[in-house]
């Protein structure tokens, strides 16, 4: 009963941090905007996500720890990452080199966290649209490619729990193939301490693997569902390692 009363008033603390950080965060970077660069005002953003990484430590006892930061090439490349909950949407930006978030158009209309998605260019779109949607990611996409700037999706589209796989989407995978840009395949068991729509957060450590990089340069448009299942099968064997980390030393052994 204690246990359930300590972790309420932690995610209740984390929570009241996380929208005194929302508005802290967006305020500097408005106050800033006029005298800024583009990437000044991402480099801030990383510093949110790397507070909201701090906040979870603190009150709810929720850390990370990622293996495979030697797969990471030069950015960019495109970061295929597992899709489980609000945690990776909240702190990923601080464990990589700047990169834009593909992500729903909906979250622009929230207060404050909206305004700093804008004020950032994060690329967000109406699932709703189509093709119209992929027309966009494809453009921004693009744009920051040539930039210099790495790019993350979710290729499930929606959150899917712990323990299921949703359909893999190949259109980041096509972007990638476009730009010559290699995959970077991501996986992480987040959702098991942060459940989908969930308020509890639960303490533990969060696994995150990143898997060895895909390239991409000379392929074309044809060799897109190759890439996507390297990539699929490359995040979900990870999760599989995660969630089964005996099975893991018995490969190895």
């Amino acid at each position: 009963m204690m246990a359930l009363v300590r972790r309420y008033l932690g995610s209740t603390l984390f929570f009241l941090f996380l929208v005194i950080g929302i508005i802290l965060f967006t305020l500097g970077i408005l106050l800033i905007w006029p005298v800024t660069t583009l990437g000044h005002r991402r480099e801030i953003a990383r510093k949110w996500a790397g507070y909201n990484r701090l906040i979870l430590r603190w009150t709810c006892g929720l850390t990370d720890h990622v293996q495979g930061r030697e797969h990471l090439p030069n950015p960019p490349y495109l970061l295929f990452v597992k899709h489980q909950s609000t945690w990776e949407t909240l702190t990923m930006h601080a464990m990589f080199p700047v990169f834009v978030l593909v992500l729903k158009k909906s979250l622009l209309h929230i207060p404050f966290f909206g305004w700093s998605l804008r004020a950032t260019r994060q690329i967000a779109i109406d699932r709703d649209l189509g093709i119209q949607a992929m027309h966009l990611v494809h453009h921004r996409g693009l744009e920051e490619f040539h930039r210099g700037v790495s790019v993350l999706v979710f290729p499930e589209g929606t959150r899917v729990a712990p323990g299921q796989v949703g359909k893999y989407n190949a259109g980041g995978v096509l972007l990638a193939i476009e730009a010559g840009v290699p995959v970077v395949p991501v996986a992480h068991n987040g959702g098991t301490f942060w459940g989908r729509r969930s308020f509890m957060i639960h303490p533990g450590v969060i696994q995150i693997r990143i898997g060895p990089a895909i390239p991409t340069k000379g392929l074309e448009k044809k060799d897109r569902k190759k890439v996507l299942e390297l990539a699929r099968e490359s995040v979900e064997t990870m999760m599989d390692q995660i969630q089964n980390p005996l099975s893991q030393n018995h490969h190895h052994t």
